[in-house]
Formats: structure tokens, sequence, C-alpha cells
């Protein structure tokens, strides 16, 4: 099998958690000293907080809204928390909790869940294709399509995985035609990895069937853009499907009841083009802020920015991503004190000099306009100390 696709990366991302510390920022340096002496530690993921024992005891802990633990005494302040690392870190609208209380379910396992098959069928008209399959991840989606063939007892020739966009900037639907002429003559099946085919659908105002349309298969994720708690799905051709439902079955992916995650999907597909415009728009807007800082810490090209996603270019050498992350989500008196809010970011150390934000439907305008501003704030405090430090 030919894999053009999406490079991944884990969710090491924000384990820092969702304390925050309201002492002075900690120096920029690679990585905190061995436990010492005097030494404090962050509840929430065992880092030393990096002031002299002397000065530790003014340092105060915030929790950020809706996390577990915390202090025994209540915090002072809860900090507005923009979660920008992906947009799998939604929450299921009222919507989606009403139609997953109310759906109508049976064993999906029998083919017997009114609901799954309903959405199975919209899905299947969506993607251009005869017949598509309920599955629990896009990763299993995605393994059932390049499994069809080289795993044991399957049957088919191997096929071309590839996806319709890459952080963010979409693929144009003209360069997947070579891809299946291509595959043709070779003997190839074209898999996509569609785990935000919709977003680029939205984005170039065309049919997600248009996109689809040169694919043997193709795969939807519901738990990213859309918003669902959960849940993908593959769609083919008829038999393809059927092979598929077998390795569904031997990959443990057999769900019951699974119309209670169907209901969220179907939801989430009815309100896509309104929610995935709005996030675009959002992201269009905080690239345009953060370009207009003519920072000489961070960058970003609007021109590249066409999805949900924007990748934030650290532009000198003494700051990484990571330690450029982990200012963003921690909150400072000073931050208070100057801006009159206390904002935790939290982005994705994307790569060796960036940093990705993805919009979703939890974000709002006002979300974005904070964002950008704790951006700005940090850039410059991170300027005056280099400066001051050399």
């Amino acid at each position: 099998m030919v894999r053009l696709g999406l490079s991944r990366a884990g969710r090491t991302a924000g384990r820092g958690g969702p304390w925050v510390c309201t002492g002075p920022p900690a120096p920029l340096r690679a990585r905190a000293p061995p436990p010492r002496q005097g030494a404090r530690r962050g509840p929430a993921d065992g880092g030393l907080c990096s002031l002299p024992a002397p000065a530790l005891a003014p340092c105060r802990w915030y929790r950020a809204a809706g996390s577990a633990g915390g202090p025994q005494h209540p915090p002072q302040l809860q900090p507005h928390v923009v979660d920008l690392r992906s947009d799998t870190v939604t929450r299921p609208s009222m919507e989606m909790r009403q139609a997953m209380a109310q759906a109508v379910v049976g064993d999906d396992d029998y083919g017997e869940d009114p609901t799954v098959n309903e959405l199975q069928c919209l899905a299947a008209q969506l993607l251009g294709m005869e017949e598509a399959l309920f599955v629990p991840t896009s990763t299993m989606a995605n393994l059932i399509s390049g499994g069809w063939g080289p795993f044991p007892g399957a049957a088919g020739p191997a096929r071309w995985h590839h996806g319709p966009q890459r952080a963010g900037v979409y693929n144009p639907c003209k360069l997947r035609q070579p891809v299946r002429l291509l595959a043709d003559r070779y003997g190839l099946h074209v898999h996509m990895d569609g785990a935000r085919l919709m977003n680029a659908a939205v984005a170039q105002g065309v049919s997600p069937a248009r996109i689809s349309q040169h694919c043997d298969s193709v795969s939807l994720c519901f738990s990213k853009g859309l918003g669902a708690p959960a849940g993908a799905l593959v769609a083919g051709c008829k038999e393809f499907v059927a092979e598929a439902w077998c390795m569904r079955k031997l990959l443990g992916g057999g769900m019951r009841q699974a119309g209670v995650l169907a209901a969220a999907a179907r939801v989430g597909l009815e309100h896509t083009e309104e929610v995935l415009q709005r996030d675009h728009g959002n992201a269009r807007s905080f690239a345009q802020a953060v370009w207009q800082l003519d920072s000489p810490i961070c960058s970003v090209d609007p021109l590249t920015v066409e999805t949900n996603m924007v990748l934030v270019k650290v532009a000198v050498p003494w700051l990484s991503p990571e330690e450029l992350c982990e200012r963003l989500q921690a909150v400072s008196e000073e931050e208070v004190a100057v801006t009159g809010h206390a904002v935790s970011v939290r982005l994705f150390p994307w790569a060796t000099r960036s940093l990705r934000a993805v919009w979703h439907c939890d974000i709002s305008a006002q979300d974005t306009r904070l964002a950008a501003s704790k951006l700005k704030l940090v850039a410059e405090q991170c300027r005056r100390e280099h400066g001051a430090a050399s």
C-alpha cells in the first residue's frame, strides 16, 4: 500500500495541565533543573516552579475552570481557557446531548440500529459512495481501508492512501485526478483520509462528493470539526463495505446500540457549513492579528490560512515552541494587571519551529481576540526578558 497521509503528532502537548502559577514567568531555558531542597512542584505535572526557594511563598496557583482537583481553598481567580490544541477537544452541544438522549437504537452489530442506518445512508450520499459503515474512530476507518488486501483473509489490491488537506491547506480537486490515473496504471485502490474533509469542502465551496470522486473509499471523522464526541465512518462500494464490516468485527469495533453516538454525528453534519465557516473566519482573524503584530518573536502568513488551522512560526532560535506554549498557558499577575483578564491559551508545539492552533465550535470570536492578545503580551515579555539577559 502506498500511503500519502498527514503527519501525525502525539498527544503530549498540553500535559502541563490546567494549573497556572501567578508568580513571575519562568526564565527562558530548556528544562527545569533536578529537584532540590526547597523547590516546589506544580500539582498537575510534577514540574518545578522555577523560582528560588525563598521566593516561593507569594506564588499562588490558579485552577482553570472545569479542571479536576484543586487547592484546599477556592482560588481567587479561574482563568478563562482558550483551548486551540486541536478540534478534538470539543464538548457535545446541548442539541447533540438531546439527540443522544432521544435516539432510537438497536443492535448495530446486526444492522438493526435505525439511527446508525440513517446516518450511514446520509453520509454515503454526501460522499458520493454506494454505502458507508459507522466505526468508533477514524484510525479504525483508515486501518480497515488500508487492510482491504494486505491483511490475512482479505481480498483486493493494495490501496493508495492520501488526504484532502495538510496542516489546514487543502489540496485542490484537480490534483487528485492524476492520483487516480496513476493508481489505475499500477492496479491500486485509492483511499482518502477524510479526517477534515468537510473543512476542505466548505473552504472550496464544493460538495464532499466532488472531493472524493476519484477515490475508491473515503473516511469521515465526526469528532473533529463536526464537534461530535466520538465516531467516524468509511464509505465505498457495496463489496468494500461488506468487507469493512468483517474487518470492523475483527478489530472489536462493533458498538451495539451505537445510535446514541450516531445521533450526535447527525447533528454535526446538519450544522457543518454554518460551524465550519465560522471556524475558518476566526482562524483567519487570528492569523491577521498575529501578522499585524510584526513581532520578531513569532509570525504567521495569513495567505496560508485556508481552513481552521494556523501555524505560528517561532522566529527566534532562543525560544522553543514548547516553551512558548508553556508561557501562553500560564497566567501571571502582570497579565491580570495589564489586561484585566486571566487567559490560559493552549496551543500545540507542531514542529521544530512552529506552533499549531486549531479552531472549533467551542471557540468564539471573543476567544479568538483574547488568544491574539495573549500571544502579543507573551511575545513582548519574551523580547524584554531576552534583551535584559543579553
